[in-house]
Order: C-alpha cells, then structure tokens, then sequence
C-alpha cells in the first residue's frame, strides 16, 4: 500500500506539482468516465461532496478539465477532460504503464488465476474459495 500510494503521488506531482493524490483520483475517473456529473463523481468515489468539488474546481482552474451543461438536466453540468488534461494523464502515467505485464509476465497462469480469484473474493467482501 505505501509502494501505490508513493505512484499515485508521484503520478500527481507529474500532472501538476503539488497536486494531492486525491484530486489525481479525481481526474483520473472523469477520464475513465468519459463525462460525468458531480454527483456521480462523488457517489462512485464515496465521498464528502465539497471535497469533490474543490477537486474539480481545482482541475478546472488548471484547464485541465471544463464543466458545460447537461443536455439532458439543464440543472446540471458535465464535467469532462480537456485535450490539455487528457495529454498530462498520458504522461503521468506513461512511467507505470506496462508494469503490471512485466511483473506477471513471469508468473504461470495458475497463479494469475489465483490471484484473480483473490482480488475478486477481496473487492465483493467473499471469503475466497479454498
């Protein structure tokens, strides 16, 4: 856990110096998502609402991403990456990419099996499978 928060951090400090973990989550779901509301960011991240908003003002203030309005809820806006934000993900991950290839690559495919066994029984709360 240290070992991922040092990468996450790191990948962070590559998008803007300074910028907290946290908010590196931020932009990387709204890139995942494609676009996407406050409300979704906040309830898929589990968290405090006006620690979310900070982050995406925060991404905004950057130019990293823009809020326009949902077609569909005029009440509501989209948040979505810019060109600029997508370009400064790319490099900040670009130094982890490919490492989980490299450190499976020489594991045999049972234990890749297992180990996905285990991830699973571990993200639905299962006890795993003996």
């Amino acid at each position: 856990m240290t070992a991922y928060r040092h990468h996450l951090a790191a990948a962070a400090d590559r998008v803007h110096p300074g910028m907290l973990p946290g908010t590196f989550k931020v932009l990387s779901l709204i890139a995942r998502s494609g676009s996407t509301t406050l409300s979704a960011l906040t309830e898929h991240l589990t968290s405090d609402k006006g620690l979310v908003s900070r982050s995406v003002s925060e991404l905004e203030g950057l130019g990293l991403v823009a809020r326009t309005l949902d077609p569909g809820d005029r009440r509501s806006r989209l948040i979505t990456v810019t060109p600029e934000g997508a370009e400064r993900l790319a490099v900040a991950r670009a130094p982890q990419k490919g490492r989980l290839f490299t450190v499976l690559e020489d594991w045999s495919i049972g234990d890749i099996r297992h180990l996905t066994r285990l991830l699973h029984s571990l993200a639905s709360g299962e006890t795993p499978e003996a």
